[in-house]
This record gives C-alpha cells, sequence and structure tokens, in this order.
C-alpha cells in the first residue's frame, strides 16, 4: 500500500507536464498564438520579451521557448531558485532568495522593471510565474529602502503574528514588483501572463503577489493591519515614515489601463493536479474521492477529517479498494528546532491514527520540498507505529520537536524526488483496503 501510495504520487508529478501544458494552452500555428480566448500574430510585434520567475521558471522558459523556436525568439530575464544545471541560451539568469529576497532578488527586480520600461505598444512579453516569484523578484518602491531594511521588514512581518494574506497586503504596497504593478511598469504592451498556480483556485492575486494582476488590497487596509499588529514602531527608518506620513502608494485596480492588453491563463493548478491524481487512483484500481475541504486546516483537524472520509468510502465500497485525494497546505506551526515540514507532520500525525489497519497515508510536496528536510514527504501505514516503536521512536516526541523528516528517515519512509521543478500544491493521498 505504501509502494501504490508512492507510485500514485510520482505518476501525477508526471502527468502534471509543463513542456507538454505549454505546447496545448499556446498552440502555435505559423505566428499565430492563443492566450486564453485570444489569438496573437507574433509577427505583428517588433519584440517579444519573456519574464519568467518562480520555482517552476526553467521549465516554463524552456517551454515557451520550444514553442516559439525556430521561427521566433525570445529577450528572456530567468529567476530560479537554484542555479541551472545546464546553459540557457537567451536568457539572463538570476538566483535569487527564498523565502527571503537576496542581492539577486533585488538585481533581478530591477533588471525586470527596466526591461519593461523600454517596451512599447509593439512589444509582446510573456510574464512566465510560479510559486515563490514573491521573494526570488523584489524591488522597493522607496529606492531609499536598502536590502538590509527589507530583511529587517520581512523579519518583523513573519514574527508579528498575522496570517500570510495580511502580510501580503503590506508588502504589496511597498514593492515596485508586486499587486499589479509589472503590468503597470509596461502598460501599453500586449502582456500575456501563464501561471502555475500553488493558491487554492480563484485566489490567483495571491501567487507571487500577483504581479500582472489587478490587485484588490487597498492602502488603507495595509494602514489597518500595521496598526492592528502594532507593526510600524518595529520597521526599520526608510519604512517607518511611510508609514507616519501616510506615503503608501495605491496599487493599480481592475479597469487601470495597464490591464487593457493583458491576458491571465492558469496553465496549471488545483483542478489539473488532482485530476491527474484522480487519474493515477483509478489506474491502480481504487475508487477515488477528490476533496478540496482541508486547506489551511491544523495538521490533527485534517488528519482526522480525511480518515473519516477514507472510511466512509470503504463503507460505500466495501469490496474494493478506495482512495482519497486532498490538496491544499496544512497548519503546521514549527515547535522545535527539528527537519521536516508540513507534509511529513501530517503523516507522522495520522501514524497513530492508522496503526493497525490496511490503509496507507501519503503527503508531499509537488515541488520535491517539504519545510526545511531534503524530502518532498513522507508515507506511513498500519504497521508505521510497530516499527517505530520497536526502534525506541515516539511519534508524539519527533512531532513535538518540528522532526517528522527526522522520524521518516528512520523508518525509512521519507520519500525524496528533489526540486521536481514545478510548483502546484501539496498532496495527500490516503488508501485503504
Amino acid at each position: 500500500m505504501k509502494q501504490l501510495a508512492e507510485k500514485i504520487f510520482r505518476d501525477t508529478l508526471a502527468a502534471i507536464d509543463i513542456h507538454a501544458a505549454l505546447q496545448r494552452r499556446l498552440a502555435r500555428n505559423g505566428s499565430r498564438v492563443r492566450a486564453g480566448d485570444a489569438t496573437i500574430d507574433l509577427r505583428a510585434f517588433r519584440e517579444i520579451v519573456a519574464i519568467a520567475f518562480g520555482k517552476a521558471a526553467m521549465a516554463m522558459a524552456e517551454g515557451l521557448a520550444g514553442v516559439l523556436e525556430p521561427d521566433f525568439q525570445a529577450e528572456g530575464i530567468l529567476v530560479v531558485p537554484a542555479r541551472p544545471t545546464h546553459e540557457t541560451p537567451g536568457w539572463r539568469v538570476f538566483v535569487g532568495g527564498h523565502p527571503v529576497p537576496n542581492r539577486e532578488s533585488f538585481s533581478a527586480g530591477r533588471t525586470i522593471l527596466d526591461r519593461l520600461a523600454q517596451c512599447d505598444e509593439r512589444s509582446l512579453i510573456f510574464f512566465l510565474i510560479s510559486g515563490g516569484g514573491s521573494s526570488l523578484v523584489e524591488q522597493p518602491l522607496d529606492p531609499a529602502m536598502s536590502l538590509a531594511d527589507f530583511d529587517q521588514f520581512h523579519a518583523v512581518l513573519v514574527t508579528c503574528g498575522a496570517p500570510i494574506e495580511e502580510i501580503n497586503v503590506i508588502r504589496k504596497h511597498l514593492s515596485a514588483t508586486k499587486g499589479g504593478r509589472l503590468a503597470e511598469a509596461a502598460a501599453r504592451s500586449m502582456k500575456v501572463t501563464f501561471a502555475i498556480s500553488d493558491v487554492p483556485q480563484g485566489h490567483e492575486t495571491a501567487l507571487a503577489s500577483g504581479p500582472t494582476l489587478p490587485d484588490p488590497s487597498t492602502v488603507a487596509a495595509a494602514e489597518r493591519i500595521a496598526a492592528q499588529y502594532k507593526l510600524a514602531p518595529k520597521f526599520p527608518a526608510s519604512i517607518r515614515r511611510t508609514f507616519e506620513k501616510h506615503g503608501l502608494r495605491e496599487t493599480p485596480k481592475d479597469g487601470d489601463p495597464a490591464f487593457t492588453r493583458s491576458h491571465f491563463v492558469l496553465l496549471l493548478g488545483e483542478h489539473e493536479l488532482t485530476h491527474a491524481a484522480h487519474r493515477a487512483c483509478e489506474a491502480h484500481g481504487f475508487v477515488c474521492l477528490c476533496d478540496h475541504s482541508t486547506d489551511g486546516w491544523p495538521l490533527e483537524k485534517a488528519a482526522d477529517y480525511l480518515l473519516e472520509q477514507l472510511e466512509v468510502q470503504k463503507k460505500a465500497n466495501p469490496d474494493k479498494t478506495v482512495a482519497v485525494i486532498a490538496d491544499g497546505e496544512l497548519s503546521s506551526p514549527v515547535t522545535g528546532s527539528g527537519i521536516g515540514g508540513r507534509n511529513s507532520a501530517f503523516v507522522l500525525t495520522c501514524a497513530p491514527k492508522i496503526a493497525g489497519r490496511k490503509i496507507a497515508v501519503l503527503s508531499a510536496g509537488t515541488d520535491g520540498i517539504d519545510g526545511n528536510s531534503p524530502a518532498a514527504g513522507a508515507v506511513a501505514d498500519g504497521e508505521t507505529l510497530s516499527r517505530a516503536q520497536a526502534a525506541g521512536l515516539d511519534p508524539g516526541d519527533f512531532l513535538r520537536r518540528s522532526d517528522a523528516y527526522g522520524f521518516f528517515s528512520r523508518v525509512s519512509d521519507a520519500i525524496t524526488t528533489g526540486p521536481t521543478g514545478n510548483n502546484l500544491r501539496d498532496l495527500r493521498v490516503l488508501l485503504a483496503n
């Protein structure tokens, strides 16, 4: 059962192929390509510019080049979290910081803004955006804000207790690259954004902080959040002054001329991920249910609910093997100095609950990264607890120390893929025999 769960996960990764998705969605026919409902003639433009950033940027850049070449060539800027293992002809490469911007994140932001400033109505710009892009590309609106200032600013935000949605409202209003401002930087140009989403459907403005979409958040909301958490006195002087003088600038909204010639196409997202996983489950003979309701839930609540759904599936199909598929990010506060992430922590939470039962539980990140561990996640079955106890391992102790990877590496059930070059949502696979 554990092997089947891992096979389903790896089959799902293989099915969410970025190159194939770009070829399908762009569908070039001669000089014409599709961008959502629009058809664009590449020959109508004096230049094609491509800007790719995020965890899936490398594969997206290669996929776009594969569609355009050999007839058309894009001038590219590529921002990735790790140095590419091979040459990228035609692309200027930056290795940005994640989860905190670094000096190259700032350099990439400045380079992108300078390049967009050169674009006009005869420029076609492809934005290739995926999760992680918010920290990989950064440039403050206020040139007086240094990288050191930003580091202090970021540290204040992530420790203030505010949810990530509120943190991003403040970040958008201090950044020249977030909240629709990349679209605004090339307002007259034709712009096509292809996105690989690691956020819930309908929340695409949260993906990489929505650099090419109208921003629904406001200056008033940013000021309210800063006041609620008493943030301004903790900010570096360059930012504190902005708040004290009510000097935040509003982000571009729906109806702004910057979005008149702008198209947004969701290349891969929640639907494509769970559809691929559902097909993989059925290919292995499981009666499968997809559940999207646990996004953002605490580990314990999500574990109990999904295992209950699995039990319901089994009772409805007593003579068949059954599966429950879930996606999204769970809430997993760090309570210790161990190694792991929310995926392995979810599986570790489930391990005592499935002890002695014919059940397997897998949870893993589609980017191949689970927290601060070298694994994508983990898998457990009804024998995991007894094997751990025989080795003198206490699951509760590992959970308290935030060391779920340490636990599963000891029982040889960590799932390691290495960085996948993709970045959809986390995937959970629960199987019952």
